[in-house]
């Protein structure tokens, strides 16, 4: 059921992106590609990733064998889950212009691997560190792209 929700909800909110992406305004002198070309190719990630997510489901094997009283508490944990990730996500959104978006994106991504892939701490760290510290630097001096940086000096 959990699966069932998060697809109907991603490919809502993939649709109004992509929607949302195509109400950009185009200039005739700006480059061929402008400024929709990005937004519109994460709107199709997020429509594939839907689309993996519902072939997983059609594959997936029926869980009939476990009890009720058992299939209820694992169901409660997956909302519980899902609810910590939101929670987890706005404290990250919050932070994010006061630590800067490498030290934000460092903790809010350890954290969430911690969990995710537990007692792996030097693969999730470093795992971590680097994609926060090389998408900034992509971002902020290969794309010219500003990004926060508050406290770092780079």
């Amino acid at each position: 059921m959990a699966n069932r929700f998060i697809f109907v909800f991603a490919v809502i909110l993939a649709a109004v992106y992509i929607y949302a992406t195509e109400q950009f305004p185009v200039l005739e002198i700006s480059d061929p590609l402008g400024p929709k070309a990005f937004p519109r190719l994460l709107g199709i990630g997020m429509l594939i990733t839907a689309g993996a997510l519902l072939a997983e489901m059609l594959r997936a094997p029926k869980a009939g064998t476990a009890g009720k009283g058992q299939k209820a508490s694992g169901e409660f944990h997956h909302y519980y889950v899902v609810g910590a990730v939101a929670i987890w996500t706005g404290l990250y959104l919050t932070v994010f212009e006061w630590l800067g978006y490498a030290i934000a994106t460092s903790i809010y991504l350890l954290a969430m691997m911690a969990y995710f892939h537990r007692d792996k701490w030097a693969a999730n760290l470093l795992t971590s560190v680097l994609y926060s510290f090389v998408s900034y630097w992509m971002f902020a001096k290969l794309l010219d792209v500003p990004l926060t940086r508050c406290i770092l000096p780079f």
